[in-house]
């Protein structure tokens, strides 16, 4: 138990800290920004989860009306 909770903290306090770092770099497209890109395109995640969401949402909706 203590293994799983510790991996479950462990992704979250990754995922934290490249949001944290991400959110620091710039998002122009300026010099800075080439050399200092972010780890990750927050846009392309937020549309991949929102498209999760809504799959789930649709499957729920699908399994509990039987």
């Amino acid at each position: 138990m203590k293994v799983l909770f510790g991996m479950i903290l462990g992704a979250l306090l990754l995922g934290v800290g490249v949001y944290i770092h991400d959110s620091m770099q710039t998002s122009a497209g300026s010099d800075v920004a080439a050399t200092n890109r972010t780890i990750v395109n927050w846009d392309v995640a937020k549309a991949d989860w929102d498209a999760l969401r809504d799959r789930a949402h649709k499957d729920w909706v699908r399994i509990s009306s039987k």
